[in-house]
């Protein structure tokens, strides 16, 4: 059996679509729109409200804050880090040894030379630092009686594809309602990873079961710079994008004045500081360890595709 925490999501939802001839559970704060018949409603913030059914096996751990408007920042640290504590702590009392944990490449920081796993970690908000704290909280459970034990921490750039409505919607929704700007010059590279490779990649961790810790980056290649990745969406959209940036100072002055303007209305804006500054940095992550035991279902441009064809086929 396994026990999916997490798996009304997004990365969840297309995992339970994979694993749909398996034994296999969903432990979620959120029903499901597609496998609510095996879900179990309960927050990992609570060890008592934590459910594991019998015979489980492995867990797989996806459940996350992961927003970065989340407010107060606090909860970051109750969800990614006293969450993931507790899921230890019911995973000792079931003697469940099997763990896939997904992290984050945010550990690492911003504008860095292409890490990889070994790379020093620089965590530069609150979201890549309470990742990091669980993913030491993980490392001290395996280390502290290792027998018989396999870990698996995937550390994941952004993901996209069908039915999301993260960074790379809003990327091609803005192309599509030719209502998108570049800031700086665009030669800032970006990896992505789409959720079909993702969730097989996860797959693939849980079926391999090898005893031991092991860490791996994952992102599809190739990484595009923000000019190619626009030309590319706007193609597949079949629109003229305004070919019209603004300096990158003025793009971060801009996202200051939106966090003051969200501040004084009290409400989430879609521009922000934050944003503009991952927006125009180097997200570059090697993930040549994962590539060179897995193949990737689905190219870059496949998962583009999918995405466009799936979310935006009426705009077209």
């Amino acid at each position: 059996m396994i026990l999916i925490i997490g798996g009304s999501g997004f990365i969840g939802s297309r995992l339970l679509m994979l694993f749909k001839h398996q034994s296999v559970s969903n432990f979620d704060i959120e029903d499901s729109l597609y496998f609510n018949s095996i879900t179990i409603k309960g927050d990992i913030k609570s060890k008592e409200s934590i459910q594991i059914p019998g015979n489980v096996k492995t867990i797989v751990l996806l459940a996350a804050e992961h927003r970065d408007d989340v407010s107060p920042a606090s909860l970051y640290y109750d969800v990614n880090v006293q969450g993931t504590k507790n899921v230890l702590e019911k995973m000792d009392e079931y003697g469940i040894k099997n763990l896939i944990f997904t992290s984050t490449v945010a550990i690492y920081g911003l504008n860095k030379d292409h890490p990889n796993e070994e790379h020093i970690p620089d965590p530069f908000n609150d979201y890549g630092r309470s990742k990091l704290m669980a993913e030491n909280l993980i490392k001290e459970w395996f280390e502290k009686s290792p027998k018989g034990k396999s870990v698996t921490i995937i550390r994941p750039t952004v993901v996209f594809g069908e039915h999301n409505r993260g960074n790379v919607y809003n990327l091609i929704k803005q192309i599509s309602d030719r209502k998108f700007i570049m800031i700086g010059n665009g030669n800032n590279k970006k990896s992505l990873a789409y959720v079909g490779n993702i969730a097989a990649f996860i797959k693939h961790r849980v079926e391999t079961g090898v005893p031991g810790f092991d860490i791996f980056n994952y992102a599809d290649s190739p990484d595009y710079s923000m000019q190619v990745l626009v030309k590319k969406l706007s193609n597949y959209l079949q629109v003229n994008y305004v070919k019209f940036s603004i300096p990158y100072i003025v793009g971060l002055l801009s996202g200051i004045v939106f966090d003051l303007l969200a501040f004084i209305l009290r409400r989430k804006l879609p521009i922000s500081y934050v944003r503009v500054k991952k927006f125009c940095a180097n997200t570059r992550y090697n993930a040549t360890k994962a590539h060179n035991e897995f193949d990737a279902p689905f190219s870059l441009d496949e998962g583009f595709e999918r995405t466009i064809n799936n979310d935006f086929s009426s705009r077209k």
